[in-house]
């Protein structure tokens, strides 16, 4: 199938446009899947034939907090009609943040060929010629099976406790300024939280909004370079590990460095702050110091 996007990315195959997508947009071995935050957002309207996970109830076990178990991820793929064989093309809100986190798994599982639409859903929305339906596509179950699985795109704690202490490769937390900082735990309205705010020892800071413009597309190659290896520091053959909150802006900057500035050795830390900062003992850094009793008596007062 022919490159989506012609540009210097490190690999361009990894993005369609919207105008591309437009044009094959029928044809049966392209698959569409919308993963948003907000999970109502399918329902408003989406691309034809397109189908939607939810990344909560789909995309994580409902036991553990863990990722898709292989049978799971097989069975997810199967009920909504998904060959090995199928060009699959993601994008979601938010810039694509859960449609990265769910690019990220289907290559933890090895589907071969796994695609961004750059801009995601706002990118879509924004032009009329772009079809809209709110009818849900109905496609033929398939039988899909995991050829392999690639434990080495996904961080774990114990590596990255390792990683604190040692300085053997670069950790870059991709959240807020102020979460980074220490001054909050979490977004305004996201409950998922940690009891401990701060970032991981050694960690860079790189907010995962910065690798986009205005309209949710990825910058050019030559300013990703400048923001992730002039000025971050970070080099394209060293071990990198990305984290946020619960894994989802971290499998966006994943997505940036690996596909995009072709970066060899980077993991995404999927259990993220949420994880670390609830830990018992682990070594945390922050600016803000922690507010005690006395202080949050002298604020309401």
């Amino acid at each position: 199938m022919s490159t989506p996007i012609k540009s210097d990315y490190a690999h361009p195959e990894v993005l369609v446009s919207a105008e591309w997508l437009r044009a094959h947009l029928h044809e049966s071995t392209v698959r569409v899947v919308e993963v948003d935050v907000d999970t109502k957002q399918y329902d408003a309207g989406h691309i034809p034939g397109a189908v939607a996970f939810n990344w909560v109830t789909q995309l994580q076990d409902q036991v553990n907090r863990d990722i898709l178990s292989k049978p799971a991820f097989e069975s997810l793929l199967g009920k909504a009609g998904i060959r090995t064989t199928d060009t699959i093309v993601l994008y979601g809100d938010n810039h694509n943040w859960f449609a990265a986190y769910a690019f990220w798994l289907f290559k933890v599982y090895g589907h071969a060929d796994v695609r961004l639409l750059n801009g995601g859903r706002g990118k879509w929305l924004s032009d009329p010629e772009n079809p809209l339906t709110n009818a849900r596509a109905e496609h033929a179950p398939s039988t899909y099976r995991v050829a392999g699985i690639n434990a080495l795109l996904r961080a774990r704690l114990g590596e990255v406790l390792d990683i604190a202490e040692s300085r053997r490769a670069k950790l870059v937390d991709v959240r807020s300024p102020d979460e980074y900082s220490g001054k909050i735990i979490a977004p305004p309205g996201l409950s998922e939280t940690a009891q401990r705010p701060g970032r991981i020892p050694g960690a860079r800071s790189a907010p995962w909004s910065q690798a986009v413009s205005a309209d949710g597309t990825f910058k050019p190659r030559v300013l990703l370079e400048d923001l992730y290896i002039n000025q971050l520091g970070l080099q394209t053959d060293q071990e990198t590990v990305t984290y946020c909150r619960i894994g989802e802006r971290s499998s966006h900057t994943w997505f940036v460095l690996t596909y995009l500035l072709g970066f060899k050795k980077v993991k995404n830390y999927d259990g993220s702050w949420t994880e670390y900062g609830n830990l018992i003992g682990a070594p945390i850094e922050r600016e803000i110091a922690t507010p005690t009793i006395a202080d949050l008596k002298q604020a309401v007062a």
